[in-house]
């Protein structure tokens, strides 16, 4: 089968990944699952993978096929699987669990203690076929085509993941700063949007993506290239700040807002990342405001945003390539050039 494979790390993604003949994946435990792959979204991390940024986090055994955001057709099942059958259309969570550790106990399965993470620390989808099992796999209802399903499996659980915890802490009439109107955040304001009643003020550098955002239900959409959002949301909120900041950038330029326009108790969300916190700690004191991390999320969680999916509440906005133009798809996110997400298709 064809599969894109990384061989060495590097900051070029105009040639970072080889489309190669490799051996199709075989069953090796009775719990394992072959995915014939429909589609695979491209990611910021598959680029942050290339550059070797994850190797102090995740061991990595190159050569490796990238892709965690996978989603295709049930072409074999082991013996013991039960929940799908050869034909069944599913996405795939993009970590492997055990079931048994204390984390997935718990139901905390990015915590798992004996995960393997397709295309980060295992083979993942940039190829024909994928190899998984079946603690990782979710049905599809009809209508819902894997192709364009396949980034939920990251971009779309990640964000959801994010504004889960946020609109925890929201009541209505509150005040949610969005930061980044792009691949993830996208799917974040309109998770916000069909799961609170919170007053959405959406921020970027860019009028289409604002535009986008005003049409997906953010009641203030502000180019914070042209405008200081700290002033802005204070404006908007008599000072008191935004109860909670969901960061799709993670950049030091949006993170050092958070004394700015967080509201005392309240939370900057970082789920977008690449850049650092660099704030006082009375700040935070002073605040008592937290910055929270954000990992992909729960097996659940992925299977709530399905419905939401399939109810309508969220759509996905992408374009479609083939696998022989992965790293053309790589270089163009590089620079900042896809609007939504990017799915990679196998011949």
């Amino acid at each position: 089968m064809q599969a894109a494979r990384l061989h060495e790390y590097t900051d070029d993604m105009s040639d970072a990944l080889q489309v190669e003949d490799i051996d199709r994946p075989d069953l090796e435990r009775s719990d394992q699952v072959l995915i014939e792959v429909e589609g695979a979204g491209w990611c910021q991390t598959d680029n942050h993978i290339i550059e070797g940024m994850w190797t102090d986090y995740a061991p990595q055994d190159l050569p490796m096929t990238l892709g965690h955001e996978n989603a295709g057709i049930v072409a074999e099942t082991g013996e013991e699987v039960t929940l799908v059958a050869e034909g069944d259309p599913v996405i795939c969570h993009p970590v492997q669990t055990c079931g048994i550790c204390r984390p997935c106990r718990l139901g905390e399965d990015m915590y798992c203690e004996n995960s393997a993470f397709n295309g980060l620390t295992t083979d993942g989808g940039f190829a024909e076929y994928l190899q998984t099992n079946e603690r990782a796999v979710i049905p599809l209802p009809d209508g819902v085509d894997p192709t364009d399903i396949a980034p939920h499996a990251d971009a779309g659980i990640t964000a959801y993941h994010a504004i889960k915890k946020a609109v925890d802490e929201l009541n209505p009439g509150d005040t949610c700063v969005v930061i980044g109107v792009g691949g993830l955040g996208h799917i974040g304001l309109q998770c916000l949007d069909a799961m609170s009643a919170a007053d959405i003020v959406a921020a970027d550098i860019k009028d289409e993506a604002l535009e986008l955002a005003e049409g997906l239900g953010a009641r203030h959409a502000v180019n914070s290239a042209e405008e200081d959002l700290a002033d802005v949301v204070a404006d908007l909120t008599d000072d008191e700040g935004a109860q909670q900041v969901v960061d799709f950038v993670g950049r030091d330029e949006t993170t050092a807002l958070a004394p700015e326009i967080v509201a005392a108790g309240g939370d900057h969300h970082i789920v977008g990342y690449g850049g650092h916190v660099h704030e006082p700690s009375q700040a935070l004191v002073n605040g008592e405001f937290s910055f929270r991390g954000t990992l992909v999320g729960k097996y659940a969680e992925l299977q709530e945003l399905v419905a939401l999916v399939e109810r309508g509440d969220v759509e996905l906005r992408t374009e479609r390539h083939d696998l022989g133009e992965i790293n053309t798809v790589a270089e163009r996110l590089e620079h900042n050039e896809i609007e939504g997400r990017a799915v990679i298709q196998p011949p």
